[in-house]
């Protein structure tokens, strides 16, 4: 394509009749032809340029100017196609580098408008967590970063917000370090605002019901944080995992059993409830906290390791907890209610039917922060959880 240019060039500088008095009157006949100066055809390139509008892919200034100044043919510079391993460029190179990301609002395409959040997503590296305990492990984290991005910038350097998270990778996170990178962020990538979010999947050991055996149940967690210039705000997410039995069900089994002697089961299914909360205080709410206020209000949660008195054990607290998707986001949200650490909060809970070919959903709000009118389509899809 690129050949298929040039070609196209020559036979259009060749079929112009540029005549310029000052350049011809020099001719020893004063006939038109004669070349013009390197300068004259420099100027004449970056019109060739703006005339094309898009700069072609490998045509530059230069390479029109080699045509335009040209005797016979064009002289294509030979590259050099070995990769140079021994170049190590310094500080003056790399200053020559171009960077279009940061160039002038000149370079904005479209509207010129400011962009709410551009970053990345799913950078992945090992983060360093504490336990409630007091121990520590090293998990691998998702890390999404992003920043606002006012309307007269082209756009932002995103290896800028690797750099910042890896200056911190090997501190053991808290929110207070997540709040050191988002201040790298708003320094490095000169932004008046900017947000992290870390996904993990966070192990639990965890008991069985009356066998003594014992598990790890993982959590898929997430912390948030946003910064806008000096306010901050925190929030963890938690998707808890747990048994659903129909209330209606239950009954109308029940019925069978007492009227007719007729053996019937309840319909039960695994459901999940996504829980965002916003940290409020000084005090630590540890993943082990939001856990055990989720297994309060909801003590179903699926099992790790299960024998036969366990297996009885989970259907009879099934029967001592029936629940529909409304009781279970109000039990939730009485629960989350209660902890001062805790300040707005939203419950999500999808109850994926056995009875039913479709689910039972539900999402209950209190504050501000999670209030929202529209919802994102495929968000009851993600609360699907294979184990």
């Amino acid at each position: 394509m690129l050949s298929r240019f040039r070609e196209r060039l020559i036979e259009e500088v060749d079929g112009m009749n540029m005549y310029n008095p000052q350049i011809n009157s020099g001719t020893p006949t004063g006939q038109v032809g004669a070349r013009p100066s390197k300068s004259e055809a420099e100027a004449a390139a970056r019109t060739l340029l703006l005339w094309a509008g898009d700069q072609p892919s490998g045509i530059g200034a230069a390479d029109l100017t080699a045509v335009l100044t040209r005797t016979t043919e064009v002289a294509y510079p030979t590259f050099n196609r070995g990769y140079a391993r021994a170049f190590a460029p310094n500080d003056a190179y790399a200053e020559t580098l171009p960077d279009l990301q940061n160039g002038p609002d000149s370079l904005i395409k479209g509207a010129k408008t400011g962009i709410q959040h551009v970053g990345i997503s799913n950078f992945r590296l090992p983060v360093r967590f504490r336990t409630r305990r007091g121990g520590e492990g090293k998990i691998e984290t998702s890390v999404t970063g992003s920043v606002s991005l006012e309307a007269n910038k082209k756009g932002i350097n995103m290896s800028r917000i690797m750099r910042s998270f890896y200056k911190h990778a090997e501190t053991s996170f808290s929110f207070e370090v997540i709040g050191a990178v988002l201040d790298s962020y708003l320094d490095d990538l000169d932004s008046f605002d900017a947000r992290i979010m870390m996904r993990l999947s966070y192990p639990m050991l965890k008991r069985a019901l009356r066998s003594g055996l014992e598990g790890y149940q993982y959590y898929n967690v997430a912390l948030e944080m946003t910064k806008t210039g000096d306010a901050a705000r925190r929030i963890v997410h938690l998707d808890y995992v747990y048994s659903s039995t129909c209330p209606c069900s239950l009954e109308l089994s029940e019925h069978a059993r007492r009227t007719r002697n007729q053996i019937a089961t309840p319909h039960s299914q695994r459901s999940v409830a996504r829980v965002s909360v916003e940290l409020v205080g000084d005090d630590v709410l540890w993943f082990e906290d939001l856990v055990d206020l989720c297994n309060a209000a909801i003590p179903t949660e699926t099992q790790v390791m299960v024998k036969r008195e366990d297996e009885q054990a989970f259907a009879e607290l099934n029967g001592s907890n029936p629940i529909f998707v409304e009781d279970a986001v109000r039990l939730l949200c009485a629960s989350l209610e209660s902890d001062r650490r805790i300040g707005d909060f939203r419950v999500v809970a999808s109850h994926q039917e056995s009875l039913h070919s479709h689910d039972a959903v539900s999402v209950l709000t209190m504050g501000e922060t999670f209030r929202q009118a529209s919802l994102d389509p495929r968000l009851f899809d993600s609360l699907y959880h294979a184990r």
